[in-house]
């Protein structure tokens, strides 16, 4: 068996081998169609263990310290997000968005996450817009 070499751009493969091996495994147990449940089990069983290798491969260049972007990893080995931090951080938005409100005509169907945040920059963009039209007509 050939050595993998080492590098940021092999462990990108690897992570979009193991994405694909992931839709495999979620295809052959839902979709695919077998003549019994043993060979269901079997191809499932071929699958996970191929996969799994792949993990190990991945998992071993990471502790070698080879650097990635945690939006390359594959979902399944994503770490899960902890809501209570969510919940907590949600009074402190409605509490930053109070103190800059937004005008109604500026409000879209499809609010930005960043919405009544010190990143929002629509007030002061319709600030600026309607002191250009001023300077112009004067």
């Amino acid at each position: 068996m050939p050595t993998i070499p080492s590098g940021k751009y092999q462990l990108r493969s690897l992570h979009e081998e193991i994405a694909l091996f992931d839709r495999k495994l979620a295809h052959a147990q839902s979709h695919e169609s077998f003549a019994t449940e043993g060979e269901r089990g079997t191809a499932v069983e071929k699958l996970t263990a191929k996969r799994s290798l792949l993990i190990r491969k991945a998992q071993q260049m990471i502790d070698e310290g080879i650097e990635f972007a945690e939006s390359e990893r594959p979902r399944s080995l994503r770490p899960v997000e902890n809501f209570a931090a969510e919940e907590t951080a949600a009074p402190v938005v409605a509490a930053e968005s109070a103190t800059h409100p937004e005008p109604a005509s500026v409000r879209s169907a499809h609010e930005s996450p960043f919405a009544g945040t010190a990143l929002d920059y629509r007030a002061e963009l319709e600030d600026y817009k309607s002191g250009k039209a001023k300077r112009k007509t004067a």
